[in-house]
Formats: structure tokens, sequence, C-alpha cells
């Protein structure tokens, strides 16, 4: 066992663990120290902190230790760094003070509260004074240990009595009240404070580690190691521009950093430097750059830089001499890169050409929709505080919420705990409006039955305009067609599950595949069976509606759709009836060239998609013969898959799809049934199941009167008789 300690590298914590003091070491470090779960360890960076240790992940990197923002913040030290980390012993505290802002002594929420929600926070947790803690229930409200009896590290106990002091009470130290300030960005938190103003941390952001690393590289460097460029003879960056879909979480990552640097932050959001008086809205921007010179390191955000930057061609004279003022200032900024500018928009193309250069914004870093593992962290994040049942399965929540980005997720979240809320109260107070009063709030669970509800009210922002619905039902909802089903799965499924093997054939994955075939025979339901089959994303275009009666309209609809879907990837674009936007341009009516137009642009999206191993079109027709030729080849449209009208065998296979949870009757034969449906078409077959049904619904309400019927509902069974009535009743599509 080593009594001097062990080095370790920093490294930010898991998502649950923010603000729990929890210090994750690798099994060879755990082993040298000889310290055990929920023991003690001293951090030792520019100063000393402890942590709760905990062991790592299987599979985790050795030599490097997990903590959070507070810990490291405590231990004055950065992602990257390293520390000396030892075992201790701690005493169980007598008591613990607090110190926090101000604001605490106006608070209208009782002192005693407070207090309570404190130490359930804190407990079985080690502090010495001068640490700062983080309690997400006062809303990510910082405070500081400013006294512990006895004195040097102490854990907190249920017998531990803990008091929470603001900086300007009385008995509050001025070092305390510096250190609160410190941490807290001042009482008035205002937006050009130094320090850790923001309150967001590297754990608060889930799904975008890569993205995160890359604005680290661009930002922590040039305002902590200048002199590293300065050795290599180079300036370093002076800006970051980060574009995407709303609600990806840009904003979120400029505060994340400005929170980990040592340097002022300043929000400018682009509106409100426009003025109508000529010349005050340069001026804003000039005393803005001038501000941060003065407190650099500095670090200047624009969020939506679109409204202020915009193409000087398509603005007026306002515009063009607010983006002519940006682009010199930016250029006026010292090489020494003291102050660094973000700018976030999710409208990039609409930004001034000069602005995207190097030595202005150095590097665009597209911050995009999140994969499923993205999405398990985001929903980490979003409830680690909560009280979940033991029914509710993150991993499953993370798999149904295609095309969610992480402010749709914590709209999930917020929408699950608020119906939680409102099951609650009406369970213990009968609905009263005062009857949330007789429940404990400690017994109060968010359940799966909570997330599904909010699942049915949250939609996905960054497929809001085409999708339609999120596939949940695969293979075995679709009856028969085992031959088509093995083509779609070798095209679509494979290339995203046995990628290495394509890699190493040097061959790519099919484009396109077309499906074609009499209506009825379930083109549609594949493609949505597929989509649910490969866990991917599903955008489900209907082909007439991307036609629009202005010029130009069509083809900005469909360049749409590929964008989108390129942001949504791995994703599959279901285009419902393309014969309706596709048909063969030579024999084309006179529609004033539209189809002519729509299909180029679908052509020319479709040769861009083939670089894209992650996007797979599918396409459905009856009319095969209608597609332009073009669109059928080769690298387009290249595999026709024949979905065709089901013979006996696949009507039987079909059946058993749509009586799975029918109660029938004991002389219903299904493979007689299905020998009498020559020319039924899947769509077919469904209908005379659902006639069927019906007709036994019908006998047992017409043998009891009025509602009473809802009473026998056991009574209810699907007699071959039934079945022979619907036969009579629905036609076959095929004759």
């Amino acid at each position: 066992m080593s009594e001097d300690g062990v080095t370790l590298v920093v490294r930010a914590a898991e998502k649950r663990d923010a603000g729990r003091g929890i210090a994750r070491l690798p099994e060879a470090a755990r082993r040298e120290l000889g310290v055990l779960s929920g023991e003690t360890v001293v951090i030792e960076g520019s100063r000393e902190t402890v942590a709760k240790m905990w062991p790592a992940r299987p599979g985790a990197a050795a030599g490097e230790m997990l903590v959070d923002a507070d810990t490291r913040a405590n231990a004055g030290v950065k992602i990257g760094d390293s520390v000396r980390v030892r075992k201790i012993a701690v005493e169980d505290a007598r008591s613990v003070t607090l110190a926090g802002p101000s604001a605490f002594e106006r608070t209208s929420v009782d002192r005693e509260t407070i207090e309570e929600v404190v130490k359930a926070e804190l407990r079985n947790r080690p502090l010495r004074e001068g640490d700062r803690v983080r309690v997400e229930r006062l809303g990510g409200a910082a405070l500081v240990v400013s006294e512990t009896k006895p004195e040097g590290v102490v854990r907190v106990t249920d017998a531990t009595a803990v008091s929470v002091t603001a900086t300007s009470s009385k008995g509050a130290s001025e070092t305390v009240r510096d250190a609160v300030k410190s941490v807290t960005g001042g009482d008035g938190g205002d937006a050009g404070s130094r320090g850790r103003a923001t309150g967001v941390t590297y754990e608060d952001i889930g799904g975008l580690d890569d993205e995160l690393d890359l604005v680290r590289e661009m930002i922590e460097l040039p305002l902590s190691e200048p002199e590293v460029f300065a050795h290599l003879g180079i300036e370093p960056p002076k800006g970051v521009l980060l574009h995407g879909p709303p609600g990806t979480g840009k904003t979120l990552i400029a505060k994340a950093v400005a929170n980990e640097v040592d340097a002022s932050f300043t929000t400018i959001s682009g509106p409100e430097v426009l003025s109508k008086y000529k010349g005050e809205s340069e001026e804003k921007l000039r005393e803005v750059f001038q501000s941060a010179r003065e407190n650099a390191p500095a670090i200047i955000f624009f969020d939506e830089i679109d409204s202020i930057a915009s193409k000087r061609d398509d603005g007026g004279d306002l515009e063009n001499r607010v983006v002519g003022q940006l682009l010199s200032l930016m250029d006026g900024l010292d090489a020494r890169g003291d102050v660094v500018v973000i700018g976030a928009t999710n409208r990039v193309d609409s930004l001034d050409p000069a602005l995207r250069r190097g030595g202005r914004f150095d590097r665009e870093i597209e911050i995009g929709v999140p994969n499923e593992a993205g999405r398990r962290e985001i929903l980490d994040v979003h409830t680690r505080r909560m009280p979940l049942a033991e029914g509710v399965d993150i991993d499953r929540l993370a798999s149904r919420t295609h095309g969610f980005v992480g402010a749709d997720l914590e709209s999930l979240a917020k929408e699950a705990a608020m119906t939680a809320l409102r099951r609650v109260r009406r369970e213990g107070g009968g609905g009263s409006g005062d009857g949330g009063g007789k429940v404990a709030v400690a017994d109060m669970t968010v359940t799966r039955a909570d997330f599904e509800s909010a699942m049915a009210t949250v939609e996905p922002s960054a497929m809001r305009e085409y999708v339609a619905e999120q596939p949940t039902e695969g293979f075995e909802g679709v009856g028969g067609l085992d031959d088509v089903k093995r083509t779609l799965e070798r095209a679509v499924t494979w290339p995203l599950t046995y990628a290495p093997l394509f890699e190493a054939a040097s061959t790519d994955p099919p484009t396109g595949l077309l499906l074609h075939g009499p209506p009825g025979t379930g083109k549609t339901m594949l493609a949505r069976a597929i989509a649910a089959e490969s866990g991917v994303n599903f955008i489900h275009v209907a082909g007439p509606e991307l036609l629009d009666r202005y010029v130009g309209e069509s083809e900005k609809s469909v360049r749409e759709v590929f964008d989108r879907a390129r942001q949504a990837a791995p994703s599959i674009v279901f285009f419902d009836e393309i014969d309706a936007i596709a048909t063969d341009r030579d024999s084309a009516g006179s529609d004033s060239g539209v189809t002519e137009r729509v299909v180029s642009q679908l052509l020319t999206e479709m040769d861009n998609a083939a670089d894209n191993p992650n996007l797979v079109v599918l396409a459905a027709t009856n009319r095969r013969d209608a597609l332009d030729p073009a669109l059928l080849r080769p690298g387009r449209l290249e595999t026709h898959v024949e979905v065709p009208a089901p013979d006996i065998e696949a009507r039987r296979a079909i059946l058993d799809v749509h009586v799975r949870d029918k109660p029938l009757g004991t002389d219903v034969d299904l493979g007689d049934v299905a020998a009498h449906m020559d020319g039924y078409t899947g769509a077919d077959v469904a209908a005379v199941c659902r006639e069927a049904a019906l007709r036994a619904i019908q006998d047992v309400a017409d043998a009891y009167e009025g509602t009473e019927a809802n009473d026998h509902a056991d009574e209810v069974r699907i007699t071959r008789a039934h079945f022979d009535a619907a036969l009579e009743s629905v036609s076959p599509t095929q004759v």
C-alpha cells in the first residue's frame, strides 16, 4: 500500500456523478492506495480537497481519475492536469456551517427547509473548510464550507448539525465571502463576471464528448497556455463557430467551457445589439470587445449570431454596417489569444462569408442530433436527481427517442415529472387543488407510465416536419414476404451492423431500394418494419406533400428532407408514392417543368447520399413503369424488390399476425380460411379480420340492452361463421 499516494490525470466525471463528491479511481490505483469503496481520498492540486472513492467502470483507462466540476474547482485543477491522490481517515462531523450568496437572506423558503435539503445532499460526504458544493435541489446553488467541528476533514452523518448562512450575515468571514463570490460569480450575477458564473459544467452535457473536446482544444489552450503557440510560432485561434439544429446544446457548450476556464464570460444576444439610431449598434459592439480586453482572458459569446451577421447582399444598410464592424473587431483581436469569440447559430449558411474564414472564425464545429448512446447520456443528466421507479428503463427510452435533441429530452424528463406530480396530487387529494399536501414528498416516484405519457406529448424537434411516427413493430408484424425481408435486411441492417466487413471487401452498400407491387401488399409496412428492426431514425415523406405551386419551393423541400436525414443519421428516408414526384420527364405533361426540376433535384441528392453509408433511401410505388429511368439506375434506386400478392402460405402468416390477440372460436381453421382468400392482398386480409371482429362484437351488443353489453366483454368470440360473412362482404383487390 502506498503511503505517499499515486499520480493520476484528471478527467470529467460520469454524468450521474455530478455534484456528489465522488472520485472514480482505476483498479490499479485503488489497490496501490489500499482504499475501499466509500472511503475518503485527498486530491492534491493547487490546493487540497477530499472526495469519496468509487471504483471506475470496467475498461476505464489506467492512470486517469474521474471527478466532477466541483471537485476540480476545489482542487484548483482542470481536465488533463495531474494530481496526487492519497488515502485519509475522517471523523464524523458534529456540525457543519456553509455560506451561500446573500440572496439566501432574502429567500421566502424557510431556513430549516433549506438546511434539511442541504443535509440530505451532503449525507455521507467528506468535506473540509473552503470546499465548494453545489446543491441541485436548490437550483444548483453554490455553497462554501465555512466551518466544521471538529476541524479538518470530516464526514456528514445523520447526527451532524448542518446550518446555512448568507455571505452578508454576521459571522461570515471575508475569506469565505470572497470564496463564495469566486464560485458564484458575485451577488450581482452579471453576464460579464469572472469565474464560474454560468453554473454549467462538462457533466451537464451529454452525448457531445467529441464536440466538447474540439471546443476545449480551440478555447482552453489559447487562454491557459498561450506560450505553447508562441513556441510553435503560430497565432492561436480567435474564434469558434458552433452550428447545428436548435436544441442540440450549442449555448450549453459555450457556458460550460466558460465555467471551466478561469476567464470572464460575456453573452451577447444578437438582437440586443441592434439600435434604431445610426452608429449605436456598432458602438455597443466596440464596448463589448473593449470590456473583454480589459478583463482578459475573456470569452465573448454571440448567441444567434445570424441575426446580426447575415449576408450583406441580403440585408440593408444597418446589417451591412454591423457586419463590417464585427469583422474589424475580430481582425483587431490581440494575437496572444487572451480574447476568444464563440458564435452559435442554427442557420450557418445565412452568415456572411467574410466571417467564415481563418483569422475570424477559425473552426466551425457542427453540434448534431445525438445518437442512441448520446441520448442515453443526456437522459442520465436529466434524471440523475429524479426518484425513478423500478420499472423505468433509461436504455429503452434512449432507443425509442429517435430524432430527439438535448432540449427535447430535457422536456421529456420534465413532462414525466409533472405527470407524476399530477398523478400523486389526484391520488392524494381526490383531485382538489390542495390535495398535494396529503402525499409525502419522499414517497413520490416517476414511473414508466409517466414517461410513456410524456412520450405522447413531446415531439422530436430535429425531425418535426417530416416524421410521421416512430416505428416500434418490426418484422414480427409483417406476415409472409420472407424473401423481401431478407433483401431489406441485407441492404439496410447489414451496412450498419457489419461495417468492418464492408470495408474489408472494399464494397459500398446499396444507396436506395425501390419496393414495387400491387396496392395493399405491405410496401409501407415493410419500410417501417425495417426501420424498427435496424433501430435507426425513420423519415416518412409522402410524395405529393413535397410539391408546391411556387417555383423553386418543391426543389427546396427535397433538399431539406435530405439535409434533415443527414443531421439525423443513421436514418432511412422513405418516399411513399414516389411516382407522384418522379414520373418520366419525357412523358410529363404541361406542369410548367415542376416535375423535371424535382426529379433533377432528387437525382442530385441521391448521388450525394451515395457517399454517406449511414443514409438509406427507400421508395414505394405501384406504378414502377411511370418512374423516370434515371432514378432506377445503379447508384440511386438500384435494388428493385417486388412485393407480390401473397400466396396461401403468406396469407396464413398474415392471418396469424392479425388474429394474434383476438378471441377466436374453436371452430376457426385459419388454414382453411386462407385457402378461401385467393387474390386477397395483405390489406384485404387485415380488412377481413377486422370485419369478422366487428360482427362478433355486434352479436354481443345485440344480445343485451344498451351499455349492459360492456359487462359481457368476455363473451366476444370470433367464429368461422363470422369469417365466412366477412369474406362475402370484403372483395379482393386482385381479381
